[in-house]
């Protein structure tokens, strides 16, 4: 939940890793803060002590451990950080706990990087280059075939029987497989994964957060000025 005034903000833009942020920050029912930037002027100084490779989404956790402030860079880092910080949506137990660091680690090296860049050279390249978009749309549907694998093994989630911070990083990505011109029909394991995924209220409210898909799209508008973390407004 956004609210005024929390331990807990978040710099963030609604594209798949800053969803990611907001899922789990949704599903573990701690109150943040969102900071959306504006990209189109200078990045300000305060996201880029937080965040020292200029990429959302980034954490800043006044109450961190210690009781000290920490701030965090890497989606994948801010969920473990978070699951380890609330006890939830990681295993306890140590062989549970690797695997599911293996596959959110999955997701940062190769799903969202190869998703990225061949939606890149698909969608925004000025000049297309069947090279690249062969290249990376190949890799996509392996990793899309690895992932299905994945789901028919465990036959619920990810990482096994239990949802966690692994489907919480790997869903977002697999919300672009249309624009990426693939369909879930060719991989039913991750559909009735997504379905099941995309049906919890959590997740509907994480990826609203910050305006939602539209925001991402472009049609509501341009993005709001930067407060800076000493301003307590809340994003709508």
């Amino acid at each position: 939940m956004t609210v005024p005034g929390p331990d807990l903000a978040v710099y963030y833009a609604p594209t798949p890793n800053g969803w990611k942020v907001s899922i789990c920050l949704e599903e573990m029912g701690l109150p943040y803060r969102l900071v959306p930037l504006d990209w189109a002027g200078d990045l300000p100084a305060d996201f880029l002590a937080a965040s020292p490779n200029g990429k959302i989404p980034a954490l800043v956790d006044v109450d961190g451990p210690g009781g000290e402030r920490l701030s965090l860079f890497e989606s994948g880092a801010i969920l473990l950080y978070l699951a380890d910080k609330t006890g939830q949506f990681i295993d306890p137990e140590p062989a549970g706990r690797y695997t599911t660091i293996q596959w959110l680690f999955w997701q940062m090296a190769g799903l969202g990087p190869m998703a990225g860049q061949h939606g890149h050279f698909l969608l925004y390249a000025p000049e297309k280059i069947p090279y690249a978009t062969a290249r990376f749309g190949q890799e996509v549907r392996r990793l899309y075939a690895v992932l299905d694998a994945q789901l028919t093994r465990t036959g619920a989630f990810v990482a096994g029987a239990t949802y966690s911070i692994a489907d919480m990083a790997c869903f977002p990505w697999i919300m672009t497989h249309k624009a990426q011109g693939l369909t879930l029909d060719d991989y039913p394991a991750i559909k009735t994964w997504f379905a099941t995924v995309r049906a919890r209220p959590a997740v509907q409210r994480g990826i609203a957060a910050g305006g939602g898909v539209a925001a991402m799209r472009g049609s509501n508008g341009p993005r709001p000025t930067i407060p800076t973390l000493s301003q307590p407004e809340a994003t709508p």
